[in-house]
C-alpha cells in the first residue's frame, strides 16, 4: 500500500508532518493526541479524508496531504545487462485551509463580472465581496469544460469592514470569441453559484481617464490597473528597442573609426 503522509503548515512557517497512513494503521508523530485524528482511506475512489475532533484554535492551519511516487529516469545498458535507474517525488496535494473561529461564516454579499475590450482581446473579471472566512475557490468554464489557460487569480483582500474579505479572477480570451459564454464559479463553505459572462449585468469597465475614480470606488481598480500594466508594458518595450538601436549605432560608429583609422 502506499504511505499516505499528512502536513501542517501554520502561517509563515514550513510544513510539519504530523501522522503517515500505512493501511489502515494511523501513526502519529510523538506529542500529539493520536485519537483526536481519524483518517479514512478509499482505495477504490483513490482517497484519503482526515477528519479532527475536538477542533481548537491551534489547529488553524493549511493541511497537505502527500505520498511518494516513483519515476523511471533512465534506462541503459552496460554490459549487456537492462539497467534501470530510478527516483522518487514527494507529490503533495494543493492544500485545505482550515480557519478556527468564534465567528460565524457569511455568503458573499455581492458577485459581479466586469469587462474591458482592448484591442484583439477581452479581458473579465470576476469580482466576489464581503464573504467570511477567507477560504474560497474560484474557477473559470465554458459551456464543455473547464477553462485554464490565460487566467489569472488574485489572493483575497480585507474589505473595509473587519472579517470580511474580497477576490477577485480575470480570464483574458480573444475578441472574436465575445459572442462565447464563460462562467466564473466560486465555492464557499456557505454557497455556490456561477456567475455568466453574456448578461446584461455584466459590466464594461472604464477608460484609463477614469482610473482615480476606479481606485475611489475600489472594486474597479483592477480595471485600471490592467489598462495602465498594458500602457507600460507597450512604453517599456519601445524605450528598449530605443536603446538598443543607439547602441548599436554606437558600435558601429566605433567600428568605422578603427577600420578607416
Amino acid at each position: 500500500d502506499i504511505v499516505i503522509h499528512w502536513y501542517k503548515q501554520k502561517e509563515g512557517e514550513a510544513p510539519e508532518r504530523f501522522l503517515f497512513v500505512t493501511g489502515d494503521r494511523v501513526t502519529t508523530e510523538s506529542g500529539l493526541q493520536k485519537n483526536r485524528y481519524m483518517v479514512e482511506r478509499s482505495s477504490v475512489q483513490k482517497q484519503c479524508v482526515l477528519t479532527i475532533k475536538n477542533v481548537i484554535p491551534d489547529d488553524a492551519a493549511t493541511y497537505y496531504c502527500a505520498y511518494w511516487d516513483p519515476h523511471l529516469s533512465c534506462t541503459d545498458i552496460v554490459k549487456g545487462l537492462f539497467t534501470v535507474i530510478g527516483y522518487y517525488n514527494k507529490l503533495f496535494g494543493s492544500g485545505t485551509k482550515l480557519v478556527v473561529s468564534a465567528k460565524g461564516s457569511s455568503p458573499p454579499a455581492n458577485s459581479e463580472i466586469l469587462q474591458k475590450k482592448h484591442e484583439n482581446q477581452i479581458t473579465y473579471v470576476c469580482l466576489i465581496e464581503k464573504f467570511y472566512p477567507e477560504v474560497i475557490r474560484v474557477t473559470w468554464s465554458d459551456d464543455e469544460k473547464e477553462v485554464t489557460d490565460n487566467i489569472v487569480k488574485g489572493d483575497t483582500w480585507q474589505s473595509t469592514k473587519e472579517d470580511e474579505y474580497s477576490i477577485a479572477s480575470w480570464l483574458t480570451v480573444p475578441a472574436e470569441n465575445e459572442d462565447k459564454k464563460y462562467y466564473c464559479k466560486y465555492e464557499h463553505e456557505e454557497e455556490k453559484a456561477s456567475l455568466p459572462t453574456q448578461v446584461d449585468s455584466v459590466k464594461t469597465a472604464p477608460q484609463e481617464e477614469d482610473c482615480r475614480a476606479v481606485f475611489n470606488r475600489g472594486n474597479l481598480i483592477l480595471f485600471c490597473l490592467i489598462s495602465v500594466t498594458d500602457h507600460l508594458m507597450h512604453r517599456t518595450a519601445y524605450l528598449v528597442y530605443i536603446i538598443l538601436l543607439l547602441k548599436s549605432s554606437m558600435y558601429y560608429l566605433i567600428l568605422l573609426f578603427f577600420i578607416y583609422k
